[in-house]
C-alpha cells in the first residue's frame, strides 16, 4: 500500500552481469480518488536513474553494469485523496557462469556431460521466463478482480440508493394525495360546504 502522495522504495543486489527486471500494477485505489497511476523509477547504486515509467501497470528492463544495491521507488504523487494498492515483481537473473579453465577441459573430456549441463540450463532458463510471465497474468487478474469487485460494490450501492428513493417518492405521494382529499368536518361530523 502506498500511501497519498507518498514513495516506497526497495533494494534489490545485483552482480554486474546479470539482467534486471521490475514489473508493477497497481490493483486498486482506497479512499476518494480514483486515480490508479503512479510513478516508478530504478536507479544505480550510485543513485543514477536508470529507468522510469508513469503509468497504471509498467515494466522496467535493463542489464546490470555494477555490482550493488539497485533501489525501485514507487511514487503516488498524483493521487492526494486515496492511497494505491501495488503488485510488484522484480529480481535478476544471469544467462550462465562464465566458461572457466576448468570447465573446458571437463567439456573435453566429457561431452555428453556437458550436452545435459547446457539443455538443462536451458530449460531452467525457460521455466524461469514461464515463471515471470505466469506472475505477470497474475498480476493482471488481480487487478480485473478488484476492479469486478469495485465495479459490483458501486452497482449494489446506487441500486440500493435508487430502491429507497422510489419507496420514499410512493410514501410522499400517498400522503399528499390523502391530504388532498381530506375533508374537514364539523363539530356534528359533516361535512362543510
Amino acid at each position: 500500500m502506498i500511501p497519498s502522495g507518498g514513495t516506497e522504495c526497495f533494494w534489490q543486489f545485483a552482480h554486474q552481469t546479470g539482467y534486471f527486471y521490475f514489473s508493477y500494477e497497481v490493483q486498486r485505489t482506497l479512499g476518494m480518488s480514483h486515480n490508479r497511476h503512479i510513478v516508478a523509477t530504478a536507479h544505480t547504486p550510485q543513485g543514477f536513474i536508470i529507468g522510469t515509467s508513469q503509468d497504471v501497470r509498467g515494466q522496467i528492463n535493463f542489464s546490470t553494469q555494477e555490482t550493488g544495491f539497485y533501489q525501485l521507488c514507487l511514487k503516488n504523487q498524483q493521487n492526494h485523496f486515496g492511497s494505491v494498492q501495488v503488485y510488484l515483481n522484480f529480481g535478476v537473473f544471469y544467462d550462465g557462469p562464465e566458461m572457466d579453465h576448468k570447465q573446458n577441459e571437463r567439456k573435453q573430456l566429457n561431452d555428453t556431460l556437458d550436452a545435459i549441463e547446457e539443455s538443462t540450463r536451458k530449460v531452467q532458463n525457460n521455466v524461469f521466463h514461464m515463471w515471470r510471465y505466469y506472475t505477470f497474468a497474475r498480476m493482471r487478474k488481480m487487478a480485473d478482480f478488484f476492479l469486478l469487485q469495485s465495479n459490483y460494490n458501486y452497482v449494489n450501492w446506487w441500486s440500493t440508493a435508487q430502491s429507497l428513493v422510489i419507496v420514499l417518492s410512493g410514501i410522499l405521494q400517498l400522503y399528499f394525495l390523502k391530504r388532498l382529499f381530506n375533508v374537514p368536518t364539523t363539530d356534528t361530523k359533516k361535512p362543510r360546504c
